[in-house]
């Protein structure tokens, strides 16, 4: 063997420090401001730089625990990443829902999470039922319920006992969340001293059920009322800790109370933010329970359930939900979840229950695990200098932030006062804002749209825009859930539903052939995100011939497209010949020229500045469309 096979490969490059690599990029900016080139802030206002070293991380106190180990940033398992694959089941036929369990659960689904009826008191016998012929010693069982019977967690009991099973082969959850129905109701479930009674009733009997909880601080609300991950963290331990303090109050011991809260997640589409947001879960929780003054190895029983967001999943183009389904699954688990629960493409409209986009959405997790082998490895995100130092941002404004919320009294308090409110308003109006810019891309809803695309036949109205139910007596104005596409998707409805079919744009190109044929691009996607019609053309020789061709064509609204110098010699002609017999558009915005085209007649331009949402909803109206 070689005398220098000890040798490190890189010992003959000398190190270069961050300083040196400033330097360098400064010399290639030449004078340009380093951070607004370079440097760009996220929704949640972490500034994000173009590289990250081993400086970055050097200090970070989390770096200093192994997986397994407090404060368990880098997760509770030492040996694998492996979760558990969730499907969501609506009870309205008992009989039914639990076919559809057993069929989950035979094609890979590790645990199953049942939609109950909150208006039915369901029995032993129906618990019974439900669960019919499912192994509960190898699936998780999750009840999810805004009023769940007290009795629940006694009847899974039951139930585990009456098939001889042990207390410890009971694995799952109640997922009652009354803070989650005051947020988005304005209110408790049949008021707040009841809401809290069964609470407390379930954790009291749930306590001889290790590997059950009965609490579940839905997180996912306020990533799909258009919140942060910032946000989302805060709110969530704010939460927790709040349970904590109400259950601590009835006589719960502490440690027996956080034993029994579980997580949901969103998991977003900002891919190393959504792993760094899982991992920074557990640090926070850590810490609440450390000030809580409890067992630390109580922090590793945390339980992180995580569903893939409803926020950015579109009615248009659906299958695209597919791929924001797939990184949004790769980030919860590489971040440590321990069950994903993946949505159905189709779930933004039409009811669940469809056998391929449920298998779809379960195989999306099979092939992570089976082909991709995601499970195999413990804190696969480990040592990644950006997403180690995403994880300690995270936990830094996460942690602020849930300290704000203690300070106006906990998130009860904090509800009643607006803060959590004005808090996620403010994000969900400016994450709208980028949607409507442009600045964030909803593939196939507001940008590079399929114009012929046509889907009111297809959907249920119902579904798309699904009506939330409100407290007559609201403690505080409901957080709304909603899809960030909602907007362009009402607009192009509204085309749609037209009886003489969507209205035509007319491209009229003429002249420079590169820049016709961008801005002829340009145009064809900025309509047809409201569903237009779209004329091209290959280009005209004359300006007069293409007005012809527009008029021929019956087009109520005509875009000239050319390049900026050719607008002042063509507009002007083509505004006279039009006599406003349709809309003139000009694609593009010359600066130079703007107030000699508006003088020659032009009210409308489109650009990369346009408010793509605000200008098609002004176009809709002058065109009558109601």
């Amino acid at each position: 063997m070689p005398e220098n096979h000890n040798k490190k490969l890189f010992a003959g490059f000398p190190p270069v420090s961050v300083r040196q690599w400033e330097d360098l990029i400064r010399v290639d900016l030449k004078g340009a401001d380093y951070n607004r080139k370079l440097v760009w802030k996220t929704p949640e206002g972490i500034p994000v730089r173009p590289y990250y070293s081993s400086e970055d991380i050097r200090d970070l106190e989390h770096l200093k625990s192994l997986p397994g180990e407090f404060p368990f940033v880098r997760g509770k398992k030492t040996m694998s990443n492996d979760w558990l694959v969730r499907q969501d089941i609506r009870v309205e036929d008992i009989a039914a829902a639990n076919n559809r369990a057993l069929d989950a659960l035979m094609n890979g689904a590790g645990s199953l999470g049942f939609l109950l009826d909150d208006n039915v008191d369901y029995s032993q016998e129906d618990i019974s039922l439900l669960l019919k012929d499912i192994c509960l010693a190898s699936a998780e069982i999750n009840f999810i319920s805004e009023g769940p019977p007290a009795r629940l967690p006694e009847m899974a009991d039951r139930e585990n006992i009456a098939r001889g099973g042990t207390i410890y082969e009971l694995h799952g959850s109640v997922e009652y969340d009354p803070l989650g129905a005051l947020l988005t109701k304005g209110n408790y479930p049949q008021g707040e001293k009841r809401a809290f009674d069964l609470a407390v009733s379930m954790a009291q009997y749930a306590s001889r059920l290790p590997n059950f909880t009965v609490i579940n601080v839905n997180a996912a609300i306020f990533h799909n009322s258009g919140g942060s991950a910032v946000q989302e963290l805060a709110f969530a331990i704010a939460a927790a800790s709040e349970y904590l303090g109400r259950l601590t109050s009835a006589g719960i011991p502490a440690g027996d109370a956080a034993e029994k809260i579980k997580f949901t997640f969103a998991a977003g589409s900002n891919y190393f933010m959504e792993i760094a947001k899982f991992r920074a879960a557990r640090y926070l929780w850590s810490k609440v329970i450390e000030a809580w003054e409890l067992d630390p190895a109580i922090a590793g029983k945390m339980v992180i359930h995580a569903v893939t967001s409803g926020w950015n999943k579109t009615i248009y183009d659906p299958y695209v939900n597919l791929l924001r389904s797939t990184t949004e699954t790769m980030s919860a688990v590489l971040g440590g979840a321990d069950s994903m629960t993946v949505d159905p493409f189709d779930k933004p409209f039409r009811k669940g229950g469809n056998p391929f986009p449920e298998r779809i959405a379960r195989n999306t997790q099979l092939v992570l695990k089976e082909e991709a082998y995601f499970d195999k490895v413990a804190d696969p995100a480990a040592g990644s200098y950006y997403i180690e130092s995403l994880t300690n941002s995270l936990i830094e404004e996460s942690w602020k932030l849930f300290l704000q919320t203690s300070d106006k009294g906990g998130l009860h308090e904090a509800f009643r006062s607006g803060f959590i409110q004005d808090t996620i308003e403010d994000t969900a109006a400016k994450r709208d804002s980028y949607i409507a810019l442009r600045r964030d891309v909803l593939l196939g809803t507001n940008q590079y749209p399929d114009p012929g695309e046509r889907v009111i036949d297809n959907i249920d109205l119902a579904a798309v825009n699904p009506v939330q139910p409100v407290a007559e007596d609201k403690l505080g104005r409901p957080l709304k859930i909603y899809r960030g596409a909602q907007a362009f998707e009402r607009l192009r409805l509204k085309t749609e539903k037209l009886p003489g079919g969507p209205p035509k744009v007319f491209l009229l190109t003429y002249g420079n052939p590169a820049m016709r044929k961008a801005r002829a691009g340009f145009s064809a996607g900025f309509f047809g995100c409201a569903g237009f019609s779209i004329i091209d053309n290959p280009g005209f020789s004359t300006a007069s011939e293409g007005v012809q061709a527009a008029l021929e064509s019956g087009a109520p609204v005509v875009v000239v497209c050319s390049s900026d110098d050719e607008y002042t010699q063509i507009v002007p002609d083509i505004a006279a010949e039009l006599e406003n017999r349709a809309i003139l558009v000009v694609a593009g915005y010359p600066a130079d020229h703007a107030e000699q085209l508006k003088n020659a007649g032009v009210k409308h331009f489109i650009h990369v500045r346009s408010n793509v949402l605000e200008t098609l909803q002004k176009f809709q109206e002058e065109l009558g469309i109601q």
